[in-house]
C-alpha cells in the first residue's frame, strides 16, 4: 500500500504528476541534497517521467539536467502520493517514487539556471521541503 499524504476531495479532477525522486546523503548522512527553485521551493531532486522512460533513465536525466552530475542510483526506497493544488491552482496529485542515490562524475553545468542545489540539514528538511512525500522518502533513507 501506498503512503498517501494530503486529502482527497471527491468530485474533483486531480491531474497526476508521475515523477522519480532521488535520496542523496552527505558522507555523515546528516545533510540531504535538496533543489531549490526560483520561488524559494525546495525539493528533491527529480522529477517528471517522460514518454517511455524506465525509473532509473528518468532520475539519471533529471540528476544530470539539475546537478550535472552522473549518479549511482541505488536502493528502492518506496512509493508515495501527495494531493495538492499547484501555483495555478489545479488539483493535483503526485505520485513519487524514490531512490537512494550517490552523485557520481561532474559531466556538465546544471541545465537548469533556476534551480539551486542546497544541502538541507534532515532536521530541517521537514519544514523546508515542500511536499510531505519527499521528506517522508528522507526519514525511509536515514532509517532504512
Amino acid at each position: 500500500m501506498k503512503k498517501v499524504f494530503g486529502k482527497k476531495i471527491n468530485r474533483i479532477d486531480y491531474e497526476i504528476r508521475k515523477g522519480v525522486y532521488a535520496v542523496i546523503f552527505n558522507s555523515k548522512k546528516d545533510k540531504v541534497l535538496t533543489v531549490q527553485n526560483e520561488k524559494g521551493h525546495y525539493f528533491l531532486p527529480g522529477g517528471g517521467i517522460e514518454d517511455d522512460e524506465s525509473h532509473t533513465q528518468c532520475l539519471a536525466r533529471e540528476l544530470l539536467e539539475e546537478t550535472g552530475y552522473d549518479a549511482f542510483i541505488s536502493t528502492y526506497l518506496g512509493s508515495a502520493m501527495r494531493y495538492f493544488y499547484s501555483a495555478d491552482g489545479k488539483p493535483c496529485l503526485s505520485q513519487g517514487y524514490f531512490y537512494l542515490a550517490k552523485l557520481s562524475k561532474k559531466k556538465q553545468k546544471p541545465i537548469e539556471d533556476d534551480h539551486l542545489l542546497k544541502w538541507l540539514e534532515i532536521n530541517f528538511a521537514k519544514q523546508l521541503l515542500i511536499h510531505e512525500h519527499h521528506y517522508w522518502a528522507v526519514e525511509k533513507g536515514v532509517h532504512g
